[in-house]
């Protein structure tokens, strides 16, 4: 398993210079692509991001580091093409006591970035017009610092007792989120007001809060026998929600009145930890789980209390599962040995294993298929890794070829990456979770140790409806 935060130390980076205060005279190594997995770094090396990849990337932190987050829906557009972006998230905190955690809300503002070509624009003089990226855009966005300008961040911080094991907002009504503690209680939370404040409030207010709200929930659950790390709201059934413990155990909650019945009586058939849970994103009384007995199980609410399929998906602990919303009978899983499967549930009582993928050498910590592309899914690792996968991709040699005398550069893929693997993000210690902008197409959000990253890769392409309104 791959859950805790086990060091919260800052990284120190040493900034080599000279006694004129000027960088090292030594004349710098040739720049060249780094393949994870594949190349070592040899003594004196450094690896430098490259801005070029990215359409948008920016860096922040909300103080302690959170293992879990979700991205809130709101009313600024459903499909957003157009910076700069503003993204409304909640996430929760590990804090080293207990009694320093909090619930934290925030709104991300004046994200910036810029659209890129996929293949470099060609000039008249047939030129490739590689230095032709300094559009006017990225001009105002680079004025006056020389880089982007940083988003605006505006925090709202409720307390809570103890760490924030999982964190999820509620599909049809993003202001009701569930919690997880390490103490083991599930809390439902209504974070209306929270969220009404950050909507009205001005970008030149100030950034940082230091006073932590003090808030009941709606409804404080302790029947779980443990702590636990599963929790899942139905996209299909409104207010339906399923969370799971260490113990294998599995309880529903069904909303009545204004608050909800959860069934003491849970679900069970995993031999060890449940990890995660999926509903169904066509079925309402469907959903799925994954366990350290390294199976996924297939539930059906109305057909007792045992898993209706069960099926071996791992060698090893299985973390994390994303149910595809855009091909249903599409489920993904990530092991603790680094491996990521995709099983076709049509296929279940056969071999459904459609795709298994063994590129991570260090546990899975988090999968999720993308929003706005079927084909597409993101996962993140313990190597320090979040990579993009789009499975519809194949190697063509013809196509390479057109493409390099397009650009007139060498961009023959290594023989020992697999042609499905679109983009990989580094930078971030320990990464922990991500998640899609469900409303952004090609915006990614992810937590480390480290903090948060906000990133939209320059080589994603996603179909949009002709119609769109990009308000």
């Amino acid at each position: 398993m791959v859950r805790s935060i086990k060091s919260r130390k800052k990284i120190k980076r040493k900034n080599k210079v000279n006694k004129n205060g000027e960088g090292p005279s030594v004349p710098s190594a040739p720049v060249k692509v780094w393949q994870p997995g594949v190349d070592k770094l040899e003594e004196g090396e450094e690896l430098e991001c490259d801005p070029s990849a990215y359409n948008s990337l920016h860096a922040f932190h909300v103080g302690w580091p959170c293992l879990s987050f979700d991205i809130l829906r709101d009313s600024l557009g459903l499909i957003r093409t157009e910076f700069p972006h503003s993204v409304y998230c909640v996430a929760g905190t590990q804090a080293e006591k207990a009694a320093w955690n909090s619930i934290e809300i925030f709104k991300l503002t004046e994200i910036s970035g810029k659209r890129r070509d996929l293949v470099p624009k060609v000039s008249a003089d047939n030129d490739s017009d590689m230095d032709d990226d300094s559009s006017s855009d990225e001009d105002e966005e680079n004025e006056g610092d020389g880089g982007p300008r940083p988003p605006i961040l505006q925090l709202r911080k409720i307390t809570h007792n103890g760490c924030v094991n999982r964190i999820r907002s509620m599909n049809q009504q993003p202001h009701i989120c569930a919690s997880w503690a390490d103490t083991g209680h599930v809390q439902v939370w209504d974070f209306t007001s929270h969220l009404n404040a950050l909507a009205e409030s001005k970008t030149e207010d100030s950034t940082e809060s230091t006073t932590a709200f003090s808030q009941a929930p709606l409804l404080k659950f302790g029947g779980h026998k443990d702590e636990g790390y599963a929790i899942d709201w139905s996209p299909v059934s409104l207010g339906r929600l399923v969370s799971g413990d260490c113990k294998g155990c599995i309880h529903l909650w069904e909303p009545t009145s204004g608050t909800w019945n959860v069934d003491a009586n849970p679900f069970k058939g995993h031999t060890a930890s449940v990890e995660d849970l999926q509903w169904s994103p066509t079925e309402a009384d469907v959903f799925a789980s994954c366990s350290v007995d390294g199976n996924i199980a297939i539930w059906d609410t109305r057909a007792g209390k045992a898993p209706a399929i069960s099926v071996k998906a791992h060698n090893a602990d299985v973390n994390v599962i994303s149910w595809n919303r855009l091909a249903s009978c599409m489920i993904a899983s990530g092991s603790d040995d680094g491996t990521f499967s995709i099983r076709d549930l049509r296929l279940i009582k056969g071999d459904s294993r459609v795709a298994h993928f063994e590129y991570h050498k260090h546990p899975i910590t988090s999968i999720e298929w993308s929003p706005h592309e079927a084909s597409t899914l993101a996962v993140s690792s313990s190597d320090n890794q979040l990579t993009i996968w789009d499975l519809s991709l194949e190697r063509d040699e013809e196509e390479e070829a057109e493409f390099k005398v397009k650009v007139k550069e060498n961009v023959n893929a290594p023989d020992d990456l697999p042609p499905q693997l679109l983009f990989v993000h580094q930078g971030q210690k320990d990464l922990k979770e991500l998640h899609w902008h469900p409303q952004i197409p090609g915006m990614l959000v992810s937590t480390a140790v480290d903090g948060f990253n906000v990133l939209m890769p320059a080589n994603l392409e996603t179909t949009l409806p002709p119609d769109t309104n990009t308000a």
